[in-house]
C-alpha cells in the first residue's frame, strides 16, 4: 500500500489523471486499514489536492472507526469551492450530498464519490 505522501506525488505528476492513484489509495486503505500509510503528512503545496486528501482521510477514518491523524486539521479549505465532478448540472446535488468532511474544506462531491462499483 502506498503512503499518502506517495499518492499525492503521483496525483501531482499526472494532474489530468489524478483519480487513478487517488481511488487506488481509497481501495487499499479500505482493504488493508494500514494507519501507517496516513500517519505522516504530505507537503502542503496544492490547495485542491491537499484539501481533497485530508477530507478523504478523515472520511475513511470515520468509516473505519479510526481516529484521524492530527495533521489533517492543519489542512486548509479551498479558497474557492471545488466541485470535483466539474459538471455544472451536478453542483446543486453535490452541495446537498457532500459528506461533512468534504464540505468543511469547500469540496463538493456526490455521495457515491468514494464508492466503487
Amino acid at each position: 500500500m502506498n503512503s499518502i505522501v506517495k499518492v499525492k506525488k503521483q496525483m501531482q505528476k499526472s494532474p489530468d489523471n489524478w483519480e487513478i492513484p487517488f481511488m487506488d489509495f481509497v481501495d487499499d486503505f479500505r482493504y488493508y486499514k494500514d494507519y501507517s500509510a496516513i500517519a505522516k503528512p504530505f507537503k502542503y503545496d496544492n490547495e485542491r489536492f491537499d484539501a481533497l486528501l485530508a477530507s478523504t482521510i478523515e472520511y475513511l477514518c470515520h468509516e473505519q472507526c479510526l481516529d484521524s491523524p492530527q495533521w489533517t486539521k492543519n489542512v486548509s479549505s479551498c479558497k474557492k469551492p471545488w466541485f470535483v465532478s466539474g459538471l455544472e448540472n451536478l453542483k446543486a446535488i453535490a452541495l446537498v450530498e457532500s459528506p461533512l468532511e468534504f464540505r468543511i474544506r469547500k469540496i463538493f462531491v456526490l455521495e457515491n464519490f468514494l464508492s466503487r462499483v
